[in-house]
């Protein structure tokens, strides 16, 4: 399979990671996007402060983004910032699940999602596939 291949012969779980990384990076850009508006808009009470947090985040939503698109197209290197990626959003998830409001049924999003990306990477099929581990005899 070349790193080039198309839908037809890219795995269902490396087909799934992809477009779940790419929607939490696409996620984390409207957050980033929306933290801007709200500087724009509104009164925070450090403005710098806020637009460098913005900034942060936009900038944190390139690695998904860009993870997601090397697993689409399979290319190895896609697959430790993917990883790596979902195992800071543990965390994340957790703290989120101690916040009041809605920030509980964000966690379950985010762990779901997170999990369930580390599933999809994590197998036989989706490591052939993204050539890991296969080295020539």
């Amino acid at each position: 399979m070349s790193e080039n291949s198309t839908p037809a012969e890219r795995p269902r779980t490396v087909t799934a990671a992809a477009v779940l990384t790419g929607l939490q990076g696409l996620v984390a850009a409207g957050l980033g996007g929306y933290m801007l508006l709200l500087v724009a808009t509104g009164d925070p009470g450090d403005p710098m402060q806020a637009v460098v947090g913005a900034i942060t985040v936009l900038a944190l939503a390139l690695v998904p983004l860009a993870a997601g698109h090397g697993l689409w197209r399979l290319r190895s290197w896609s697959r430790g910032p993917a990883v790596i990626t979902q195992l800071l959003m543990l965390p994340v998830a957790g703290t989120l699940a101690g916040s009041g409001g809605a920030w509980p049924a964000a966690a379950v999003a985010l762990g779901g999602t997170a999990l369930a990306v580390l599933v999809c990477l994590m197998n036989r099929t989706s490591a052939q596939a993204l050539h890991i581990g296969a080295r020539g005899a």
